[in-house]
């Protein structure tokens, strides 16, 4: 059975948002392109490739008081001549232990279709509170 691209980068979203939760990063790090690049939405850092983004979702999961970041799709889009799809959503970040947002905005990520499995290729944030 084949999952349509929608459905199953619903799915890997959902084990992306489980890993932060769970600071898992040996589950984090096969939803990544090796190339993964991500722009944080305050200060538009870039974090580059997935070694990278390892250490500092590392970092960021040793924190004393640790955020939990869930992003949430709203649109998915997938390419109909090549294995690509842009998803557009909104994050949040909570304290851990609670609800108490920290931050929240906007997000668009593009995936790509690598065998059977969808990888992040790229993330941009818009911080909006």
């Amino acid at each position: 059975m084949t999952t349509s691209p929608d459905l199953a980068i619903r799915m890997r979203r959902a084990d992306f948002n489980r890993a932060l939760a769970e600071a898992d990063l040996n589950a984090i790090g096969p939803l990544l392109a090796p190339q993964a690049m991500l722009v944080t939405g305050s200060d538009s850092a870039v974090i580059s490739g997935r070694k990278a983004q390892l250490q500092a979702w590392k970092r960021e999961f040793a924190a004393a008081e640790r955020t939990i970041y869930t992003r949430t799709p709203e649109h998915i889009v997938a390419s109909p001549v090549e294995p690509i799809a842009m998803e557009n959503g909104r994050w949040q970040g909570v304290t851990a232990g609670s609800d108490r947002p920290l931050a929240s905005g906007t997000y668009s990520a593009k995936w790509r279709q690598v065998g059977a499995d969808w990888v992040i290729e790229a993330e941009i944030y818009l911080t909006l509170a």
